[in-house]
């Protein structure tokens, strides 16, 4: 340690010992999955019926269920996150050699799954306060490159035609989604939200991921409610659902015998042995939300005054609180953080290396990424995971 960082390493001390007293003496880690419901009863149950693969009935009942929390008209089961947004640029008209406006601020998953698609991603800046695509920065892009055809928008600079915009709202804090979809609307841009860490975000009385044409989910084992594996594609129109669920299983013709599958498709479904953990899953999700909060205030309450600073959630959101993220002063001050607390056995987490920093998206356009540098440098997640048996269990058998 050099001298000036002898302060708040004493205060890094201190933190450590608060969460060890949340969680304990032994190896800390980022997040873990929760099962203390009925998973084991409902599992036991699922390889009891033999229907353990894609066809079960708990399948639908996770989409339904799904569904009714988010408020989506629809949801779609899929076997991950970066699948089920694939499947979602698809629909939402991403083709060969067009491109999609996200952030570079993210999983590499959300560039991935583009990819997928044969489509290139454009970087914009994100917004300091919420982590997410910036509206206002959106707005500069567009007008400047943005060019209006009879067939689309496409991009001045490429010649490529802007075929979709994939916002995401990052460790569960919702971005400005209305604003943005407002912008995409008046350019004719369809907006697929990548709500994948955000299940249990509000905007004012509205869920995250019904705000775009469609949006999709992760299941993740890190993420706020686990299926192991597993994702969700969400969207308010009927056609569009039931397009997905067809691509996405195998696209087949539902017959009681034959195998006639009428286009491509993907071998995309989520078997019914991961849907009946997702159901058990939903039933603990409000406590789990409970408690998430209630951690995130004990971290605020910690923090405040020091030279952490836990980023607060935007005006006008309840976030589910998934990952903790507090900002150092600078990028010499995180990586003394990293490293004490990781060698005190408390995992702590660098955000994402920003996506035109990888080998294979250093060749995509971006606007400069102004505040998504400046926060690259300085954000750490803390442990945000639900203690062991913090939600007093009625049923763990």
């Amino acid at each position: 340690m050099t001298a000036n960082s002898l302060e708040p390493t004493a205060h890094y001390a201190s933190l450590i010992a608060e969460i060890r007293v949340l969680y304990g003496r032994g190896p800390i880690p980022l997040h873990r999955p929760v099962f203390e419901g009925p998973e084991r009863r409902w599992l036991v149950e699922c390889i009891d019926s033999n229907f353990v693969s894609s066809v079960g009935a708990r399948v639908t009942e996770f989409e339904e269920r799904v569904a009714a929390f988010t408020g989506a008209g629809f949801a779609v089961a899929t076997v991950n996150g970066t699948a089920a947004l694939h499947v979602a640029l698809q629909l939402a008209g991403v083709t060969a050699e067009t491109e999609v406006i996200t952030q570079a601020l993210t999983f590499v998953a959300t560039c991935n799954a583009v990819r997928y698609a044969g489509a290139w991603p454009v970087f914009v800046d994100v917004d300091r306060d919420t982590l997410g695509l910036s509206p206002e920065a959106l707005r500069r892009f567009l007008e400047r490159f943005g060019e209006r055809r009879t067939d689309g928008v496409y991009n001045r600079s490429s010649g490529r035609r802007l075929a979709a915009c994939v916002p995401m709202h990052t460790f569960g804090l919702p971005c400005r989604i209305a604003e943005i979809v407002a912008i995409c609307d008046d350019w004719g841009i369809p907006v697929v939200e990548d709500a994948a860490e955000s299940l249990g975000s509000w905007v004012g009385e509205r869920h995250t991921g019904t705000f775009g044409r469609l949006a999709t989910l992760s299941f993740n084992g890190n993420k706020i409610i686990t299926t192991g594996g597993g994702g969700m594609i969400l969207t308010d129109d009927p056609d569009l659902a039931a397009r997905a669920k067809h691509l996405t299983t195998t696209a087949k013709i539902p017959h009681p015998y034959e195998f006639v599958h009428d286009e491509m498709g993907y071998n995309y479904r989520l078997p019914n042995l991961n849907a009946t953990l997702g159901c058990a899953q939903m039933e603990r999700l409000p406590a789990m939300l409970a408690e998430k909060a209630r951690i995130a205030a004990n971290y605020a309450r910690q923090l405040a005054g020091g030279p952490l600073q836990l980023i607060p959630p935007p005006a006008g959101t309840r976030p589910n609180h998934w990952l903790n993220a507090v900002l150092l002063g600078s990028h010499a001050e995180r990586d003394v953080f990293l490293e004490y607390t990781n060698a005190e056995g408390v995992m702590t987490r660098p955000i994402w290396r920003l996506m035109h920093r990888l080998p294979m998206y250093q060749q995509c356009q971006h606007d400069g990424l102004e505040h998504s540098t400046w926060l690259e440098e300085r954000v750490v997640n803390l442990p945000s995971s639900v203690p062991e048996g913090a939600m007093n269990p009625e049923e763990t058998m």
